[in-house]
């Protein structure tokens, strides 16, 4: 920690080893790898948290169907998907299912933390529309709506805003879990600081930098999901 005790000239050490130059020419600074890293970390969230609600949404539905065969499939789903850690399922993708296939890592990332977040995503909602009171699907269908456009128009939105405090907890979660993306290659955060590491020889440093900018990230995400959650909240009082 000397570069605490140094003062200005120890924090400038900081800044010019974690984002100047690699080499005395200043050809290609370091702070290139952050930004890679970041942008590859945010694209495979944004991803897989589509991913994750559009499916989880599906799964959702045939949970709480009538269909006795979708529901025992949807549990196997959602046991098998919690009971086995991201890091296996995404070497699994990445080796087996999609070992042959040409396509970008970027899109096996987002498409394992996307199917590893469907299965919770899945269960928030299911409780979210649990919760609602019953009256809401009964009055739906006395205006003439069908199932699908009551569950489409009433029931899913108002589920989705009562639960978006717990989404807001999954998504945080799964920004953080891209963090093992480089297992497959990629160029993530982590990737950034180990290259940093590397070229070094000193890990302090360039690891303190990755644990602020996760920080900063999931800050600036439960900021803005918190200013809709307030205007939502807002829209049901008026």
């Amino acid at each position: 920690m000397n570069w605490i005790l140094l003062g200005n000239s120890g924090f400038m050490n900081f800044i010019n080893l974690v984002f100047g130059p690699e080499d005395g020419a200043g050809s290609y600074y370091r702070y290139h790898y952050w930004i890679k890293g970041i942008s590859f970390a945010l694209q495979v969230t944004l991803f897989a948290a589509i991913i994750g609600i559009v499916l989880g949404i599906f799964i959702a539905l045939l949970k709480l169907s009538n269909i006795k065969i979708l529901k025992v499939i949807t549990n196997i789903y959602v046991d098998i998907i919690r009971g086995t850690p991201v890091y296996v399922q995404l070497i699994i993708f990445h080796m087996v299912i999609f070992a042959q296939a040409d396509i970008p890592r970027v899109a096996v990332g987002a498409i394992a933390f996307g199917i590893n977040s469907a299965a919770y995503v899945s269960e928030i909602i299911r409780a979210g529309i649990q919760g609602l009171d019953k009256g809401q699907m009964e009055a739906a269908r006395s205006l003439g709506m069908s199932y699908g456009k009551a569950m489409l128009y009433i029931i899913i939105p108002q589920a989705i805003k009562n639960i978006l405090p717990t989404l807001v907890s999954e998504f945080i979660v799964l920004l953080k879990e891209t963090s093992i993306v480089g297992i497959i290659g990629s160029f993530d955060i982590m990737k950034a600081a180990n290259t940093i590491i590397s070229q070094t020889g000193t890990a302090i440093q360039p690891l303190i930098t990755t644990a602020i900018i996760y920080l900063l990230l999931t800050t600036t995400f439960t900021f803005f999901m918190r200013k809709l959650e307030r205007r939502l909240r807002a829209g049901d009082t008026r």
